[in-house]
């Protein structure tokens, strides 16, 4: 909170790539955001039709500044946001998100004193089993990093974070990470050497709409597996998930129903697979590519 008691100014930063329709929907979510006026940037990354672009801005968020990214991924295309960014406090989401219209009020409150904040991240219900078995994966590893003495995660998936506007600048994304695949997970990690509290605030709620079937929920998930490896290579005493996390995944995916267990289990299968591809490309090898 600035030194008068009101919430400062926030910037919400949504990079977006050849999804203009999921674009204009998080955009009109964006827009009935309650007791808060955003400054909204979009980071346009290198889409196919610049248009289609512009033109679900206009429509959705005719305020919005569209930035133009050279296609560098999404932690390139965050960097760049938050460059242009003039709020106190930034909150980041993905275009096929649509945020509670409280969400940036939450969260934004919840960096007082420079500390960042995450929310949770609902499965559409419409979008299918594939994308709920998605983001149960997502959802379970960011619940299993929760210390609850202190209500701080270790983890939380970019599409729902926010943090001071300094700090975003000090602490960027590591552009390495080329997809969206690691990078929040290497963010998180440096936040967490840093000494800064990342809140859980469990009512900051968006809803993740994005397009998977089960081939595109295998593609993801194999980037996550190499995403995986990259995260751990990049710094010194890095863990992956353990047992915990795995009995974790079994019982909430089991509860889940029959379709989203199996689809788990497919899904952990890819993961493995990225995972080795990933050290293959490390060695040297040129393994048969997949897409994604």
């Amino acid at each position: 909170m600035s030194a008068d008691g009101a919430t400062p100014p926030v910037t919400v930063v949504v990079p977006t790539r050849d999804r203009p329709a999921a674009l204009a929907r998080c955009l009109a979510a964006l827009a009935r955001q309650r007791a808060l006026a955003l400054e909204i940037v979009v980071v346009n990354d290198a889409s196919v039709d610049d248009y289609a672009v512009a033109a679900a801005v206009t429509g959705a968020a005719p305020a919005a500044l569209l930035v133009r990214g050279t296609g560098g991924g999404p932690a390139a295309a965050r960097n760049l946001g938050v460059r242009a960014a003039r709020g106190e406090i930034v909150c980041f989401t993905d275009d096929d998100c649509t945020p509670d219209p409280d969400w940036a009020r939450r969260l934004a409150a919840a960096c007082a004193g420079g500390a960042a904040a995450a929310g949770m991240t609902l499965a559409d219900p419409a979008a299918g089993p594939s994308v709920a078995a998605a983001q149960l994966l997502t959802n379970v590893l960011q619940r299993a990093s929760l210390d609850p003495s202190s209500g701080t995660l270790g983890f939380a998936p970019s599409c729902n974070i926010a943090c001071p506007s300094e700090l975003a600048r000090r602490l960027p994304f590591d552009e390495s990470f080329p997809h969206a695949a690691g990078e929040d997970r290497d963010w998180c990690a440096r936040l967490q050497r840093s000494g800064v509290a990342l809140r859980f605030v469990p009512a900051a709620t968006v809803t993740h709409r994005p397009r998977l079937g089960v081939r595109g929920l295998l593609r993801q998930q194999c980037r996550y597996g190499r995403g995986a490896l990259r995260f751990r290579a990049a710094g010194d005493a890095r863990r992956l998930a353990g047992r915990a996390f795995y009995a974790r995944l079994a019982r909430e995916a089991a509860a889940g129903g029959a379709a989203v267990a199996a689809l788990v289990a497919l899904a952990q299968a890819a993961v493995l697979a990225g995972g080795l591809l990933e050290l293959c490309a490390r060695a040297g090898r040129r393994p048969a590519s997949i897409a994604g």
